[in-house]
């Protein structure tokens, strides 16, 4: 199927996916622990019957039982030199099931092992991972690939883009997500549609987290800002143990069927269900909305038939989105890490020193910059290694979205291929060969552009021949499939001192720009080359370009007088929220009234970190600075700071916070792990030091730990595990698929006064029963803990669970309380 067909397939109707295949196969009598994509080749009937019964209620797309079909998954059994053969059969059974007036789904989901930096799985092994499954998917006849319940924007990007690269298969995606509407690892799901529509997906959305009545913001956020075919699979409902053992959920049909009905008037066009959904699901909403054509529904999300705002612009990183429009209030693209005229960042640079960067990037977060732009090109460095690095870090400091500065297509497709949201190519211009080396990248990896109208024969000699490049330009990408709203276009800014009409001669530029439907950027710096003051002049022209239709500007928005003015400015012209942004900013300063005049002055700033070393360490837990913390460490130990003293009046209060901050929603998944691994090393160091006794885990109580039997899945039991471990806690851990008697023997055998149990699946959360029925039998006087994704506080009253934590920093705190420990 090509993907207009599948377009057409979709157009003004709403199309109906299955239900669970996982816990329908439990029910059928597969056990726990075995491969399931192994099991259903030597029971085939079992899942013939399920698809074809899905089928015969109204389900258009079935999803081939592929999903654990990758490398790295089938690793596991020992079955990955069988991937193109179980991939293949696989496909072909769903298919023969459903005949040909079906579409079958090769079905794509997360490996289990995390990416660089968190874990140590490479960028681009994974995108190969996945390019494998997906080529023999596509081989194998799938009508279509469906990425689902990623919990990882990045993982999602490699994913899709080894898709791009191996099929012409229509691709769909749906995330899952967690109770504060972000995914595990701390994207939002406007976040994710943003980036993902961008590179080209052809339907999007969410499955499992949540049974519909949870779902339908989710689904509102995706819809308002994506033009594309929206996807609900939610669960039915939450889960809970059955009298006979078995997971069971809280949600009939009926209930499910209405729930669906919100999801679609919430934007979804594409529904089904998941966990705990049978074939008597899918009929009935079938038969409730089977009928209905989109237009026969009132959407919540649509203005006039439209859901996404067609005249915004979008930038994404991954953890937070920008949307623009023409008249919105200035923006700021913050300049300053850029090693041009910097000596100090050239000479870190080429000792690969990034400590500038990430203060450079905290720092114009913080003076109000919207976009970050990144540059590194110099002499004396391997500037896409650099790039790549500088990337890692300011994109895990950050929320905000990135502008790529490079004129090397190498290094811009490198860099380009690893961000994880909508990046902005800083810049395209007609010089010879420039536009057809950069617009296939902002295409293929949906980036947004900065049009700079120059051509082959340099910068334009007259007004009239910069809008004839900024036209032919934007005729040119237009073949490559990018539109208006892809570009922003650079005013070209010369310098006033040599050509007296040349803010003039931007000014024009700029408001015709903004009469023809372009959002527009300048420098400022060379306005006012070779004049004295140059402050004066850079601000009274910003602030006429603003007046002009003027979008955004590249500065420092460290620079009081700039930036105060250009906020001013939109408060003058009346924008929406300039007002309160203005005040906010103006919060900055403390009014000093002498003799009745008033100034402002600046508050006291913060004291420089540096200028105490435990400062230093704290901000390195802080902020997950694997790079310095041990020096830090060694130089505070040198210093003659005791090391007990670091790790109880330093660690633990920076570990704290970075908890405390996860909690509030301010940290996320990546920002909670760099933390701990940060202070793992800083207690690496110290602990030798030590004295007796005073070490991490000496006399602290122990703490077995272990992903359930049948549940390969430890993502989320390692990082409890590695919190726990910098609390001090020795803690044990036995790692996945653990059955329940070695879960008991090595508590007893480490006289462990907590037992950790992990589930990440419906079909596998059941063994933690077994685990609490088994201690109670055994007499164990470890108390038991539990979590996972499908985990709930009413879960574990009703196992007899001794406590739950709905995440790694709960869990310090709920073992904590049980162990009555401060």
């Amino acid at each position: 199927m090509t993907k207009q067909e599948f377009r057409d397939f979709l157009k003004d109707r709403i199309v109906f996916l299955d239900g669970a295949t996982g816990s329908n196969l439990f029910k059928a009598g597969m056990p726990a622990g075995v491969c399931p994509e192994k099991w259903i080749l030597e029971h085939k009937e079992v899942l013939f019957d399920l698809q074809k019964r899905y089928a015969e209620a109204g389900s258009n797309i079935v999803y081939a039982p592929t999903f654990t079909g990758n490398s790295i998954k089938l690793a596991d059994y020992g079955l990955e030199d069988r991937l193109e053969e179980i991939n293949t059969e696989l496909v072909k059974l769903s298919k023969s099931a459903v005949g040909s007036s079906v579409l079958v789904a090769g079905d794509v989901t997360m490996t289990g092992k995390q990416l660089k930096p968190v874990g140590d799985l490479d960028f681009e092994d994974l995108i190969n991972v996945y390019k494998q499954q997906i080529g023999v998917l596509d081989r194998a006849g799938a009508d279509l690939i469906v990425i689902e319940t990623m919990m990882s924007l990045q993982e999602c990007r490699a994913a899709v883009l080894a898709a791009n690269e191996v099929t012409s298969l229509p691709v769909m995606v749906t995330l899952t997500f967690e109770s504060d509407g972000r995914t595990l690892y701390g994207t939002d799901a406007a976040s994710a549609a943003i980036c993902l529509e961008a590179l080209g997906v052809d339907a999007i959305g969410a499955n499992c987290s949540t049974g519909p009545d949870k779902m339908s913001e989710i689904i509102k956020a995706m819809a308002t800002v994506t033009n594309i075919p929206i996807i609900a699979k939610p669960n039915a409902g939450l889960p809970s143990v059955g009298a006979d053992g078995s997971t069971e959920y809280d949600m009939g049909p009926e209930e499910f069927t209405t729930g669906i009905g919100e999801l679609i008037r919430s934007g979804a066009s594409i529904v089904g269900g998941c966990c705990g959904s049978t074939p008597d699901y899918i009929r009935m909403i079938h038969e409730a909305y089977g009928n209905k054509c989109l237009k026969d529904v009132s959407y919540n999300v649509y203005n006039d038939g439209k859901r996404k705002n067609v005249n915004a612009r979008y930038l994404s990183s991954e953890r937070s989105h920008l949307v623009f429009g023409m008249d919105d209030p200035f923006m700021i693209v913050g300049e300053r890490i850029n090693p041009t005229g910097k000596k100090a960042l050239q000479a870190q640079l080429r000792e690969g020193n990034l400590d500038m960067v990430c203060d450079f990037a905290t720092s114009q977060e913080k003076d109000g910059a919207s976009i970050l732009d990144i540059n590194v090109g110099m002499s004396g460095i391997d500037e896409q290694d650099m790039m790549l690095k500088v990337l890692d870090e300011v994109t895990a400091l950050t929320p905000l979205p990135l502008c790529i500065d490079s004129s090397n297509a190498d290094v811009m497709e490198a860099a380009l291929r690893i961000y994880p949201g909508r990046a902005l190519i800083n810049s395209i211009s007609l010089e010879k060969g420039k536009a057809e080396r950069f617009l296939p990248l902002a295409k293929k990896y949906g980036a947004m552009f900065i049009l700079l109208p120059l051509n082959p024969e340099g910068l334009p000699k007259t007004n009239e021949e910069k809008i004839r490049n900024i036209e032919e330009l934007y005729e040119l990408a237009k073949s490559y499939g990018l539109s208006k709203t892809d570009i922003i276009v650079d005013g070209l800014v010369a310098t006033v001192g040599a050509q007296k009409d040349a803010a003039l001669s931007t000014l024009d530029t700029i408001k015709y720009c903004y009469e023809n439907g372009f959002a527009t950027i300048c420098g400022l710096s060379n306005i006012s080359f070779g004049l004295p003051e140059r402050k004066y002049i850079n601000t009274a022209f910003l602030t006429m370009a603003i007046s002009n239709g003027l979008t955004m500007a590249i500065a420092n928005p460290s620079q009081e007088l700039l930036v105060n003015s250009a906020f001013a400015s939109d408060l003058l012209r009346n924008k929406e929220s300039a007002d309160v942004r203005y005040i906010e900013r103006m919060q900055r300063y403390t009014v000093i009234d002498k003799g009745g005049a008033t100034a402002a002055a600046p508050k006291d700033k913060e004291k420089d970190e540096k200028n105490d070393i435990l400062d230093v360490i704290y901000a390195d837990v802080l902020s997950g600075n694997k790079r310095n913390i041990v020096k830090d460490t060694k130089e505070a130990v040198e210093k003659g700071f005791d090391p007990s003293y670091i790790l109880g009046n330093v660690l633990m209060p920076a570990i704290n916070d970075v908890g405390d901050k996860y909690d509030k929603g301010t940290f996320f998944l990546p920002q909670l792990i760099s933390g701990a691994e940060a202070m793992k090393l800083s207690i690496a160091y110290l602990e030798p030091l030590m004295e007796s006794g005073d070490g991490i885990g000496k006399d602290m109580p122990s703490i077995v730990i272990a992903t359930v039997h049948g549940d390969i899945h430890d993502i989320g039991k390692n990082l409890v595990a590695l919190m726990l471990k910098n609390y001090g806690f020795n803690v044990i851990d036995l790692g996945k698929d653990v059955p329940k008697e070695d879960i008991i023997k090595a508590a007893k055998e480490n006289n462990a006064s907590i037992i950790a149990l992990s589930a990440l699946m419906t079909t596998t959360m059941k063994e933690m029963k077994n685990v609490v029925d088994l201690a109670h039998e055994e007499k164990v006087a470890a108390k038991i803990i539990i979590g996972g994704a499908v985990v709930t506080q009413d879960y574990a009253d009703e196992i007899g669970a001794d406590g739950y934590s709905s995440d790694a920093a709960d869990a310090v705190r709920v073992v904590k309380k049980i162990l009555d420990i401060e």
